[in-house]
């Protein structure tokens, strides 16, 4: 059984940047709010600015800490996911702590994959490319985060990146597939060129996130809103906890570079965060270089060490 760990645990953050993507609710609210609490200056990268600002006047009335920024940051559009990286570059020459925690689940009609692949893993390749001169100056961590569900995912190293066809839910699966590869691979070559940047990857278990709850407006039926929003909010554990590995896997020392954390429990649904293991399919370095390679050319990126 893993030791406890828990916010408590975390050194100070007074001084530090840390960038959260999809802030304004759900586990990336969380996951601002206790990076805060800690003494970090929050950046909020998010798509709805009136959600954003509420969630910022709410941290604001609830505990002391920096005054969190938002920065717009639409992730199912790739020049926007520049912009937003250079938007915050220029205000923020070094970056601590990013943290990509934002995504769509369960999209249907004939687009719903390649909008999901688009928001969980290429949008965020695109961010994180342009984060990376700020995060290599103070030695910064990224956390990835992924999904038990990963273990649903099927991607194939001829052509890594299309799940046109995938039915909602295996889609999804497979772009929390592609984001552990990712991660994987990133740490691969980060190591190699001997870069101060470290890269992590963590999921939350089952959690009462807004994820599941995914309604008509963003792609899924009524019938997914309602069975999602029940199952999180009657056998979910709080996001509060769901956070904790995403904040171990960021905060803790003792975590290492290429580390998957998530919740110890059976089926990694609840429990104390720690290093878990992940599918064959995502330590497949065959796969990894080949959608890693992927994902750099479909949003016309460069990797510095390459």
């Amino acid at each position: 059984m893993a030791a406890p760990w828990n916010l408590q645990d975390a050194p100070d953050l007074h001084g530090k940047v840390a960038v959260v993507t999809g802030a304004n609710a759900g586990l990336g609210f969380e996951t601002a709010r206790a990076l805060r609490r800690k003494g970090a200056l929050v950046v909020m990268a998010c798509r709805n600015e009136a959600k954003a600002r509420s969630a910022i006047a709410e941290l604001e009335a609830s505990s002391l800490g920096p005054t969190p920024e938002f920065v717009h940051l639409d992730l199912s559009d790739t020049e926007s996911a520049r912009n937003a990286a250079s938007a915050i570059s220029e205000s923020h020459p070094t970056i601590d702590f990013l943290i990509n925690n934002a995504g769509i689940m369960g999209l249907r009609g004939p687009d719903g994959p390649e909008r999901q692949m688009q928001t969980n893993l290429l949008g965020h390749v695109a961010f994180t490319v342009g984060l990376l001169p700020a995060l290599e100056a103070a030695g910064g961590r990224i956390v990835m985060l992924a999904s038990n569900m990963h273990r649903r995912g099927k991607l194939q190293a001829s052509d890594p990146l299309s799940i046109n066809g995938q039915k909602p839910m295996t889609a999804y699966g497979s772009t929390k597939l592609a984001d552990l590869l990712f991660a994987f691979e990133a740490d691969r070559r980060l190591r190699a060129s001997r870069s101060r940047v470290s890269i992590r990857a963590a999921h939350p278990g089952w959690s009462r996130s807004e994820l599941a709850g995914k309604g008509p407006a963003e792609g899924g039926s009524k019938f997914s809103q309602r069975m999602g929003t029940f199952a999180g909010k009657h056998f979910g554990q709080k996001t509060e906890r769901g956070a904790l590995p995403t904040l171990r896997a960021a905060l803790d020392p003792s975590i290492p570079p290429g580390a998957y954390v998530g919740p110890e429990g059976v089926f990694e649904l609840f429990g104390e965060p720690t290093t878990v293991g992940a599918s064959k399919a995502a330590t497949d370095p065959v796969l990894a270089r080949a959608l890693f390679d992927a994902s750099l050319n479909a949003v016309d990126a460069t990797w510095p060490s390459d």
